[in-house]
């Protein structure tokens, strides 16, 4: 199965956008068999019945092949954009005056609409707004008068329809969850997804609202906080307490702060999300030119290896497999940029201060581990984990060690597919900590994980059925 099942997974995880040019089963079951271990539902587009499709092809192919693809929901956001245009687009002058409002009309190159009803309120003059990615650039003139907006044009050029506007001088009144998203998350979780990612993300009360709502349904699906608005730096380390996992989403990141702070801004969330235990992912034009080519940049390969050595949990592809021409080669190519950035050039061992707080003992279990782990030379470190806590704290120190986590809980074996070096199995019956210790013991055995002579770490709580209660150690060499 070409590697399907290969012991020498990488240990930094590969996420890919599903679309019009991966949707297809025969494309998901290649991206398996190249290795991937999220596929993300992009709900900017699509419909539910698209994305339904998606989820079960997975969920059969996960079944048939015997693998554990996660499925993350990424939810929309309050992303703004203009509205139709007259023909295929229209063209701002550089200089010209246009009007902007936020009343339904059609656009053209005087005047354009926006989709926020309060945008003529919340802006004020001297602030920059942003279109295209960036590709054009306004500076407000005057606002609030009959809910217009005059702006001069900065940086002019074409526009189409509904392209993305971005307000980086404005704090706006959006709501971290628009009625869409609601529909959306809706849907996500009554198909049991392993992540929704939020977008948008400006304070930690916006984490917590999604939280809460995930909580009034009696479910504990992570949250993936997506890091694009500057605001969110100021808040960022509780915004990564609250979170279950970040998104380094660098492309509307780069539009609404300069782009020269965003290589600084990615390694800083990493180093960040890795001492508290925090899954971190990098994303967006990873490989951007193989949407059209067969080959990444030069630029994009080194781009990924710095991903790679800088300690990120996974690298997400968008558009290169959601509507790209080559979606399988350029997973493949990632992945081999990954392969060879760890097998030749990757170190990466974390020490984390501790702090008395209620998971210490647990904490201190796991850097012991590490730390045994290194002098023993140990193949592997198995965890017993119900919650996750110690299969995630477990991955933050970045062992040399392989990572096996078994649980009891089938909502953590997919979710646990997007952290660090860490594989997770279902196990029955856990009971007894010795007959524990010898089933997966023989089952690493089995799958050719680990072989005889090989020096193994088990971490678990005594009793076993404790949750987040790590307090038990042991090293053992493998003899039969």
């Amino acid at each position: 199965m070409k590697e399907l099942l290969r012991k020498n997974r990488s240990q930094v995880k590969t996420i890919v956008t599903i679309g019009p040019a991966s949707s297809s089963k025969e494309v998901l079951k290649q991206f398996i068999f190249e290795g991937v271990d999220i596929c993300r539902l992009n709900f900017s587009h699509g419909s539910h019945d698209d994305h339904l499709k998606v989820i079960q092809q997975i969920r059969e192919l996960n079944k048939e092949l015997q693998t554990q693809v996660g499925i993350m929901a990424d939810l929309q956001g309050p992303k703004l954009r203009i509205g139709e245009v007259e023909g295929q687009s229209v063209l701002l002058q550089t200089g010209s005056i246009i009007e902007i409002t936020d009343t339904p009309c059609l656009s053209n190159d005087k005047i354009l609409y926006v989709n926020y009803p309060d945008l003529s309120k919340e802006v004020k003059p001297g602030e920059v707004i942003l279109m295209d990615d960036g590709k054009i650039k306004l500076q407000v003139v005057s606002a609030g008068q009959n809910k217009v907006i005059q702006a001069k044009v900065l940086n002019g050029g074409p526009i189409s329809s509904k392209k993305g506007v971005n307000l980086p001088d404005t704090r706006t009144s959006l709501p971290c969850l628009t009625e869409k998203d609601l529909k959306d998350l809706e849907f996500a979780l009554s198909h049991h997804v392993d992540w929704i990612a939020l977008s948008f993300v400006r304070r930690s009360a916006d984490v917590d609202k999604l939280r809460e709502i995930i909580q009034r349904k009696g479910m504990n699906t992570a949250i993936i906080s997506k890091i694009e608005k500057p605001e969110a730096l100021t808040e960022i380390d509780k915004i990564i307490d609250r979170s279950d996992a970040i998104m380094v989403a660098r492309g509307d990141l780069g539009v609404e702060t300069s782009f020269e702070k965003v290589p600084l801004i990615q390694k800083t969330l990493i180093e960040k999300c890795i001492s508290k235990g925090k899954p971190v992912i990098v994303a967006t034009q990873m490989m951007e030119s193989m949407i059209t080519n067969f080959e990444p940049t030069r630029a994009e390969a080194t781009d990924i290896a710095n991903a790679v050595l800088d300690g990120a949990d996974a690298l997400m592809l968008s558009g290169e497999t959601s509507v790209g021409k080559y979606p399988v080669e350029a997973l493949r190519n990632m992945q081999k940029i990954i392969d060879y950035t760890e097998a030749n050039g990757y170190s990466y061992n974390r020490d984390i201060a501790h702090t008395n707080s209620s998971r210490f003992f647990s904490d201190s279990i796991c850097d012991a581990a590490r730390r045994l782990s290194d002098i023993s030379k140990a193949s592997a470190i198995v965890t017993f984990t119900q919650s996750g806590y110690s299969a995630f704290k477990m991955s933050s120190y970045r062992p040399r060690s392989s990572i096996f986590a078994f649980t009891q809980n089938p909502d953590l074996i997919c979710r646990l597919s997007m952290v660090w070096g860490v594989r997770a199995f279902l196990i029955k019956d856990i009971e007894n900590i010795d007959d524990s210790i010898q089933f997966t013991t023989s089952f690493l055995r089995s799958k050719k994980f680990i072989k005889k002579g090989d020096i193994i770490i088990h971490l678990a709580s005594i009793p076993l059925k404790m949750k987040g209660k790590t307090n038990m150690l042991k090293i053992t060499q493998v003899t039969d």
